[in-house]
């Protein structure tokens, strides 16, 4: 059994920085993929960003240069460091482990998830 609590949501201005944290209890190895998802209402949630342990990341094209994922495996804990934020990222971010394989923003290849942290961006 795997819990994943994210924390770090809020509203900002367009422009500002957002910095995501995602918690992770339970049978969850360090060596892990994890990755987070964002969903507006009334949408598919899609794929923002993934980690693959070590250090290979990937990025969805729209928040590649603004969204930075990483991992602190001593804390196991996910971040989702978001820069430059447009009115166009407000949804709810979701973090998301345990990849099944195949396509890693596909939401259907994760079996746990968090229950999601609000980020509002204003223009």
């Amino acid at each position: 059994q795997v819990q994943l609590v994210e924390s770090g949501g809020g509203s900002v201005q367009s422009g500002g920085s957002v910095r995501l944290s995602c918690v992770a209890s339970g049978d969850l190895p360090s060596t892990y993929s994890m990755a987070w998802f964002r969903q507006l209402p009334g949408k598919e949630r899609e794929g923002v960003a993934a980690i693959n342990p070590p250090t290979t990341t990937t990025y969805a094209r729209s928040v590649k240069g603004r969204f930075t994922i990483s991992r602190d495996a001593d804390k196991n804990t996910l971040y989702l460091q978001m820069v430059n934020l447009q009115p166009e990222d407000t949804a709810m971010y979701y973090c998301a482990a345990h990849w099944r394989g195949n396509s890693i923003l596909d939401q259907t290849n994760w079996s746990n998830w968090g229950q999601g942290t609000q980020v509002t961006v204003s223009s």
